[in-house]
């Protein structure tokens, strides 16, 4: 039963149904695609042929095997075409009622035992099951864009779903070389809903002034992230990206995790969409201005400022160490000038970074007096400094300890289990590093607090920890 399923159909060939197709061709399995659009069909298997023979000149394939690989697909018009698939994936427009047609024509042709499977990113699975006469036999089999590329396939579970149809799907995609992760059926699944934090706090950052987009971009790869959230926003689209927050956000009820930002409102309303319409947080016109990189500072370095750096890396987040007459920290969610008041001398935060890391870091401090401490502190480690606005929890350290929380309120609903998560987030949306992972290279203790420091000086609910962390910090 768990065998992987050969006979495979694909409804849609747009890039995300033609990538599919690809994958399963790829894998060895005999391969439909379907598209009632002649062009459409035209398109999908020029793309994919012209993929194919670019594996080739990299020597990722041999002329053989994209013959074969060829050989293995076929472009349909006709759905009586697909009545022998055992597995049909549907990959087209995100509308139900659209989708709940072409399913109930689907399974009109199939046999009794076969499978249907929706690539849907947000839509209920068990609402989508409810025309269809074997319910059972439906699931959710939600691939990355691009599925050729992306390892994460999320295995959803409707209410009706048979157990061993989602286990045979499971292996299916793992045969095919995916990262097969099983999800609840919930809103978002993992990655949409979980990764929320990476784009909205972003955003906050951004309308609060806290520190500009180039800034913030370049603070988040500095952590080992690909791209930094503010331009994988414009690349995605921010009519798709703030779609997808206002879905998750209206499904969980306004749930306040999850508030879509006003600023990438904005960006929708003013048509500013990133890089597909040539605006977005960033100016992509010709001649429009690129920020500089941030510059390791020309400073004077004391032994104490080396001494300082040497400790702070081996300390525990929350520690703050002298250095000559004043203290050096790594936030845990209070400001600058409250710390300042606690520990009665000036006070230079810096933002969660990892050790390792050589981009720059972002800082803050309590008194204008130190800042020739500051550029001192960050020569002696070689990395460029971004001054943050005094605000609870920096960027990247509150981010990523709402990412967590986001995390950690999913396992505690049952979406999916703490490793699940991890790859979902690695596999799904290439971040470097799962928010479990993060949280336990932080110290779950000190998330706890971190998030109550944000919690009590923004007065944001939003940040309290959820309750699976705090009752196992």
């Amino acid at each position: 039963m768990n065998a992987a399923i050969g006979k495979v159909a694909v409804c849609g060939a747009g890039a995300m149904g033609s990538g599919i197709a690809q994958v399963a061709a790829q894998a060895g399995a005999s391969v439909l695609i379907f598209d009632v659009n002649a062009q459409a069909l035209d398109a999908s298997r020029a793309r994919t042929l012209a993929d194919l023979d670019k594996l080739a000149a990299r020597g990722k394939l041999s002329a053989d095997e994209v013959r074969a690989i060829g050989e293995r697909m076929q472009w349909v018009s006709t759905l009586d075409a697909l009545a022998d698939r055992d597995l049909v994936i549907e990959a087209i427009i995100e509308d139900a009622g659209i989708k709940g047609q072409l399913f109930e024509q689907v399974e009109a042709i199939l046999s009794p035992e076969a499978i249907i499977a929706t690539n849907t990113s947000s839509l209920p699975i068990s609402r989508l099951a409810r025309g269809l006469k074997r319910p059972e036999r439906f699931i959710g089999m939600h691939f990355f864009n691009p599925a050729t590329v992306m390892k994460l396939v999320e295995v959803i579970s409707g209410a009706a779903t048979d157990p061993a149809v989602a286990e045979r799907i499971r292996a299916t995609a793992q045969s095919w070389g995916k990262v097969a992760i099983p999800v609840a059926d919930v809103p978002g699944f993992i990655v949409n809903r979980v990764a929320r934090p990476f784009y909205g706090e972003a955003f906050a950052a951004l309308n609060e002034d806290a520190a500009d987009a180039p800034a913030i971009d370049a603070l988040f790869r500095a952590a080992g992230f690909r791209m930094g959230p503010l331009e994988l926003t414009d690349l995605i689209g921010q009519d798709v990206n703030f779609a997808v927050a206002r879905s998750v956000f209206d499904s969980y009820f306004g749930r306040t995790r999850f508030v879509p930002q006003l600023r990438q409102a904005a960006l929708v309303d003013a048509g500013w969409l990133g890089r597909k319409t040539g605006r977005g947080v960033y100016d992509y016109r010709d001649g429009a201005p690129r920020a500089a990189d941030p510059q390791v500072p020309d400073a004077s370095v004391s032994d104490t400022h080396r001494q300082a750096i040497a400790a702070l890396k081996e300390a525990v987040p929350g520690t703050f160490l002298r250095c000559g007459a004043l203290f050096v920290g790594t936030t845990q969610g209070r400001t600058a000038r409250q710390e300042s008041d606690s520990l009665g001398a000036p006070v230079i935060l810096f933002d969660w970074s990892p050790a390792d890391a050589a981009g720059p870091i972002g800082f803050t401090l309590s008194d204008e007096r130190v800042r020739p401490d500051v550029f001192g502190l960050l020569a002696a480690q070689s990395r460029a400094g971004v001054e943050i606005a005094d605000r609870p929890g920096m960027i990247v350290a509150r981010t990523l300890a709402q990412l967590a929380n986001a995390a950690a309120d999913a396992v505690l609903e049952q979406v999916a289990d703490e490793q699940g998560i991890d790859a979902a987030l690695r596999y799904g949306a290439n971040y470097p590093y799962g928010p479990f992972a993060w949280a336990d290279r932080y110290g779950r203790g000190a998330l706890v607090r971190l998030l109550d420091g944000i919690a009590d000086g923004t007065g944001e609910a939003l940040y309290r920890p959820s309750h699976y962390l705090r009752n196992r910090a």
